[in-house]
């Protein structure tokens, strides 16, 4: 059987993976809170462990593995969307807008995954739906010393827990000193986190031993993957920010409330995720959902391609070069994929065996390509999630089989409108540069540059637009509007 080695956070060593059941292979990994579109950085965590998972199923076998990723649909997010929907008018109960929004939330966040080439988890649990089992576990607590309920709140005493900071190496004093913390008059101790809170009418809620409220944020998870894994499970995983405080508390919760037990034996996190260097922020204009890139052209598999080109604990850079380098990739093998019973490449495996050494896994993808190995390139690329077989006949490969990114949009930004022939075949070829620095900076989702631009423009008497024709391929258009002057384009460049 292949030897799985993987980077323990809590050892901060790579250790051999020796699962605690082989016939039952154990995963949890936190999903997202269902307030809103899944952002770029959302996505890293949910491909990176879709590979970990594709290889325990490898190793050993389709039904020998347990994957659990939930959503959490219980969030002071969630809550003030209903309640800005109950505030616009909408007549309905608080309770009715939070769930249509996170069923509503839920289906974007399968359709945009399952377009990056993401299996579903085995089990998908709606934190909603273990309430019980957070209310038992808080009792537990309780009962054992390690947390107390003051004025409505319950929370959990961090001294209580020996280990706690272990997992990240922080001291509890250190956190103190170092981190904001929320000063309540119902805490004991700084450190204390929640476990349960209050819910006013206007707030969703539950009723409990403490009055009518609703579960903190780190019991949910400690809830559900006891419920569905086990008192102790094999691994652990999630994006680095989570490592504390979240996965920090839900060991001290669980361990507290399951001594005995080791809860999670190895875990695993991904480092953040860059976009053109930089961190992804809505205020340096580079934030972006996966839906953005998608609705763009930019096929699920080339979104894939990049992140795995880098190893999950670097952090990753999202940048337009790579993503034009993956499409001319992905391209090429598509286009000698084989129809094969062949198993995937031995040395792909290892090097996915190997810590998900995805980054060296595609170097042999590519040597496979290189040496004429379709059949076998084929198998190989499966197991990364790229079925090339069902690329062969995809529609999103049609827009790039005649030209690369840059070529593709030069050839849709076109000066196609009222009136052109008036002007020079300079003053055309300006407002088609203009047209096409701008349709880049959307391409590159640099949208306060792009925003910018076309107020500019529209300001000298200049609209742009993009549309999207059924196949997919976006289009740009200069109008005239108004008074033109075409001196004025002299300003923009």
């Amino acid at each position: 059987m292949t030897e799985i080695r993987l980077t323990n956070t809590k050892t901060r060593k790579k250790e051999v993976f020796t699962p605690i059941d082989p016939d039952n292979v154990r995963m949890y990994v936190c999903g997202p809170t269902v307030y809103d579109r899944a952002h770029l950085g959302n996505a890293r965590p949910v491909i990176v462990f879709d590979v970990l998972y594709r290889l325990l199923r490898h190793v050993y076998g389709a039904d020998h593995v347990t994957y659990v990723r939930n959503f959490t649909d219980v969030d002071d997010k969630i809550n003030a969307e209903a309640q800005r929907r109950k505030a616009a008018g909408d007549p309905r109960s608080l309770e009715e807008l939070i769930r249509e929004r996170t069923e509503e939330t839920i289906g974007w966040y399968h359709a945009d995954m399952d377009a990056l080439g993401a299996l579903r988890p085995t089990v998908e649990p709606r934190a909603t739906d273990f309430i019980g089992q957070m209310i038992g576990m808080i009792e537990g607590l309780i009962a054992s010393g390690h947390a107390y309920a003051k004025d409505g709140h319950v929370l959990f005493r961090v001294r209580s827990y020996q280990g706690y900071g272990k997992l990240s190496g922080r001291t509890v004093d250190d956190m103190i000193a170092g981190a904001r913390v929320e000063i309540a008059p119902f805490k004991e101790d700084p450190m204390d986190f929640v476990l349960w809170k209050p819910s006013d009418a206007d707030l969703p809620g539950w009723e409990s031993p403490w009055g009518r409220g609703r579960p903190g944020w780190h019991i949910e998870c400690s809830a559900m993957s006891h419920e569905l894994l086990g008192d102790s499970f094999d691994i652990h995983g999630g994006g680095i920010d989570l490592q504390f405080p979240h996965h920090e508390n839900e060991i001290a919760q669980s361990k507290c409330a399951h001594p005995e037990a080791e809860f999670a034996k190895v875990w695993m996190h991904n480092e953040m995720l860059q976009v053109e260097g930089k961190k992804m922020s809505k205020s340096l204009g580079n934030f972006f959902t996966v839906r953005d890139l998608l609705d763009k052209g930019i096929p699920g598999e080339v979104i894939r391609f990049v992140f795995l080109s880098t190893h999950y604990s670097k952090p990753m850079d999202w940048t337009l070069p790579k993503s034009r380098e993956a499409i001319r990739t992905l391209r090429d093998w598509i286009s000698v994929a084989e129809q094969s019973a062949q198993v995937p490449n031995a040395e792909v495996i290892a090097a996915l065996a190997d810590d998900l050494n995805t980054s060296l896994a595609i170097t042999k993808l590519h040597e496979l390509f290189s040496g004429g190995s379709y059949a076998e390139l084929t198998a190989s690329a499966k197991l990364l999630g790229f079925d090339l077989l069902a690329l062969k006949s995809a529609s999103w490969a049609t827009p790039f089989e005649r030209r690369d990114l840059v070529e593709w949009l030069d050839y849709n930004a076109t000066v196609g409108s009222l009136g052109w022939g008036h002007f020079s075949e300079d003053t055309v070829t300006a407002i088609h540069n203009l047209l096409r620095r701008w349709m880049t900076l959307r391409w590159e989702a640099k949208w306060s540059q792009a925003d910018d631009l076309k107020r500019s423009a529209e300001l000298i008497g200049l609209r742009f637009e993009v549309s999207k024709s059924k196949d997919g391929t976006s289009s740009g258009t200069a109008h005239i509007e108004g008074d033109f002057d075409p001196a004025k384009l002299e300003a923009l460049k």
